[in-house]
Order: C-alpha cells, then sequence, then structure tokens
C-alpha cells in the first residue's frame, strides 16, 4: 500500500475528520509539511495554508515565509502569514524559545479557525510523524509525566479536539522518501541541526545512540505506544472512580479524607493524578503523602493552589482563597499556620495575668470548640479588651498604625462567628478572665520553626 491510500487509511481508521471538512493546515516549509500538503492536495482534501514566521533566522526565516506562499498560489489554496517578535514575547513571558514559539503558533491557529465564520475551518492539521511521537514519549518518560505521558502524540487533541495529526502512522524515512520520488521540493531549517533545543539533542544525539544498541528501537517504541494508549483507557478509567471515591467537592473546595487515601494502593499514582490539574508537579507527589502525617495547619503550594493538612482532611483550595483557614479542634495541642504556630493549654487560673501580645489567655469557660483560625477580612469586628463597645478591625488597624503588609499578613481566631482573638494584637474582652473564673485556656503566638 503506497503512502496516500495509508494516509486516508489512517484518517478514516481513527476517525480525524470527513471528506467535507475544511482544513488549515500548518506549514513550516520543511518536508513534513509539504509532504502533508501534497497528500491532502491528492487525496482531494479542502484545505488552507497557515505560516508562522518567528524571525529567528533571519533571511532564512522570511525565505521560508516566500517558499510557503508560492506553494499556496501553486496549490490555489488560502494563505495566511504571522511575523512574530518570538524573543520579545519569550523575555516578556519568562518562556523558552521552544515554549514561547508553540504558544504563539497555537494561539494564532486558533484565532484564524474561530474567526472564519463564513466558511469556517473544521480541523486544524499539524505534520507530525512517527518519530515526532517517539521523541515525544521518551521526553515525557525522562520529565516524569506519569503514565498519559506515555502513549506520545495523540491523533487528535486540542481546543475541541479539532487539533489533527494525520501523518502520525508514518516515519520520516516514509516521508522523505516519498518526498525523493515526487521531486517535491522543501525547506531545510538549519535550527534542526542545533542541539540545543531538547528535542533536537533526542533526535540528533540520543536516539541514534540507542539505535546502535538496539536497532529495532524505533519499531519497539512505536509497537509500546500503541500498548500505552490501550493501557492509558484502562488506567484513566480506574484513576476516574478511585477519584470519586475519595474527593468532596465544597464549594470551588476538594476535600480529601487522609484516612482512606493513606489506604490507596499505588498512592504515588492516585495523589498525582488528583494533583496535576492544579500546578503540582509529579516532584511534588512525596510532598503531598508526607502532608498525610504532618501536623495539622501544614500546607504545601503550586503557583495557582494550596494543599493544606487541617486535622482528617487534606484540602485543595485556590491561592488567597477559603485555604487561609485551620479549624481547631479541642483536642488540639499545636497548629501550624504559614509562618506561624500556636499552641494551647488549659491551665488553671494564673495569679498574674500574661499581657504580652503573643498570648491570649482566655476564660475556658466561655470558649466553645470547634474554633477557626482565619485571614481577616473587611466588615470584622470585635470588642478590644477594655472597651465595652465593638470596633471594627479596618478602625483598630489605623489606630495601631499598621502598615498594609501587617494587615493583609493579620489572623483572627474566630469562635461561632465572634472574633476571640485578633492573632498577636488584641483579644476579645467578652472573653478576657474576670474574678469568676476558674480555667484558663491559653494560645501562644510562635514563629514557625
Amino acid at each position: 500500500m503506497d503512502l496516500l491510500n495509508k494516509f486516508t487509511a489512517f484518517i478514516k481508521t481513527e476517525s480525524l475528520f470527513q471528506a467535507k471538512d475544511r482544513l488549515l493546515i500548518a506549514v513550516s516549509g520543511g518536508i513534513d509539511s509539504v509532504v502533508l500538503c501534497e497528500l491532502c492536495k491528492h487525496a482531494g482534501y479542502e484545505f488552507a495554508m497557515a505560516h508562522c514566521n518567528f524571525q529567528l533566522r533571519g533571511a532564512e526565516s522570511d525565505a521560508d515565509e516566500a517558499f510557503v506562499k508560492e506553494l499556496a498560489a501553486e496549490y490555489g489554496v488560502e494563505f495566511f502569514v504571522m511575523k512574530f517578535d518570538t524573543e520579545k514575547y519569550a523575555a516578556e513571558n519568562k518562556r523558552s524559545i521552544q515554549v514561547a514559539a508553540r504558544e504563539l503558533r497555537y494561539r494564532w491557529f486558533y484565532q484564524l479557525m474561530n474567526q472564519s465564520t463564513n466558511h469556517p475551518f473544521n480541523y486544524l492539521l499539524t505534520a507530525h510523524h512517527a518519530n515526532d511521537a517517539i521523541e515525544t514519549l521518551l521526553m515525557n518518560f525522562f520529565k516524569g509525566t506519569g503514565i498519559t505521558g506515555l502513549h506520545g502524540i495523540m491523533p487528535k487533541s486540542g481546543e475541541g479536539n479539532r487539533l489533527v495529526r494525520p501523518l502520525l502512522f508514518a516515519k520520516k524515512e516514509i516521508l522523505m522518501a516519498y518526498a525523493a520520488t515526487n521531486n517535491i521540493p522543501f525547506r531545510e531549517d538549519s535550527s534542526n541541526n542545533s542541539d540545543k533545543y531538547t528535542r533536537n539533542y533526542f533526535r540528533n544525539q540520543l536516539i541514534p545512540s540507542l539505535q546502535e544498541i538496539f536497532p529495532q528501537m524505533e519499531d519497539n517504541l512505536l509497537n509500546n505506544i500503541d500498548r500505552f494508549k490501550e493501557i492509558n483507557i484502562l488506567y484513566r478509567q480506574s484513576v476516574e472512580l478511585q477519584k470519586k471515591k475519595l474527593i468532596i467537592h465544597k464549594g470551588n473546595d476538594l476535600y480529601i479524607p487522609v484516612l482512606k487515601l493513606v489506604k490507596v494502593k499505588a498512592i504515588h499514582s492516585i495523589v498525582f493524578e488528583i494533583i496535576k490539574d492544579f500546578g503540582f508537579s509529579a516532584a511534588q507527589v512525596n510532598d503531598v503523602i508526607r502532608l498525610l502525617g504532618s501536623e495539622s495547619g501544614k500546607y504545601i503550594t503550586s503557583q495557582t493552589h494550596r494543599i493544606l493538612h487541617n486535622r482528617n482532611w487534606l484540602i485543595i483550595s485556590a491561592t488567597g482563597t477559603n485555604a487561609d483557614h485551620v479549624v481547631i479542634e479541642e483536642i488540639d495541642k499545636k497548629l501550624v499556620f504559614f509562618d506561624h504556630s500556636i499552641t494551647i493549654q488549659q491551665t488553671d487560673k494564673p495569679s498574674k495575668i500574661d499581657t504580652g501580645s503573643s498570648t491570649a489567655q482566655l476564660d475556658a469557660a466561655e470558649i466553645k470548640f470547634p474554633l477557626l483560625l482565619r485571614k481577616w477580612k473587611q466588615g470584622d469586628y470585635f470588642y478590644p479588651l477594655g472597651m465595652k463597645k465593638k470596633k471594627k478591625l479596618s478602625r483598630f488597624f489605623i489606630d495601631q498604625k499598621m502598615s498594609l503588609l501587617e494587615k493583609e499578613n493579620t489572623w483572627v481566631l474566630e469562635m461561632n462567628k465572634k472574633i476571640i482573638w485578633v492573632v498577636g494584637y488584641r483579644i476579645d474582652d467578652r472573653f478576657k478572665i474576670t474574678g469568676d473564673t476558674k480555667n484558663v485556656l491559653k494560645f501562644t503566638l510562635l514563629a514557625a520553626e
């Protein structure tokens, strides 16, 4: 079976698109994308061509653009081009050149697809082939992306499942042979010879070295990719079942019972699958598992979320939301919260009251658990020690001449929606030690160890 027949058969087997669909092909001018255009032309598919000029190789980049534009004219198809200041974007957004180029091109491709209202594009086609899938598999393996990363590149993915890769069945050598046999012109990208990019290192150095030892490596890995795809289906079914058993949704937060999680088999995989969608990496899985045996109040963070150990629960919350609270039960003796800790002890009434700002001594008979330790918020008020009238915390802060940073980092201890202590500053007068007090609850604020 020749390449064209294999191409159309793969599209049909994988249900990638229909003959009536309008296609947008990402064309760099290199052999892979040019062969893809040639196959689509001979298969009778309707397509347009989109080219990104990343302006990274000077005149060579401009020559690539001119080549693709001329090719589109020969095919008689619509041509789109966009010039990007890739280096500037990478610097401003703290991205590598590779990541910056990827973000820029796919953002633009989808804009083209979504903006075309009269005759919209149904699918975006890229020229990823079997060797790209092998390289991706190996890079994912070494990066530690979990079982999901081992199926390589999927034939269909992306926004709305509209990103299609119809050449994944073919090795690079097959595409090169097809281009040579049919005298198909293409452009050579000089950057492909540079090993400063991770993929190029795998392509030019690592894989050839491995092939010297394992000549059938490529075929073996392609077979493994097919098996991993099936394994991933079973894996996902099992993971989703475990997550359904473990996760309780409360508003925007996720609650996971510690006692159930510690009993889960394959705990590392389950923890990874739970946390990866919240910006946590595979390297943080062990940190989460250590949280299970930590003191209440311990936490770890990603750029967007926090996982907090709160007694019998792990709570996953967006940073700056309900993660900024800790529930205190009567049996708690010490809890850690962010960069501080609080010790709790019940004592007889002392002969002398500690008036230091880091200590709160309260009438134990007036305190009902559980208590809530949380960040203060607008509208909060309390009755400062020595006063019979309530005062808003915002006013109290002004009176204390507190800086903005001090205000932002202020916590309160709350009982039944009543503030009993502005932590590190003042207790509430309603819960102070009196002549009738017999037992005292002492809270001591300490810097975290």
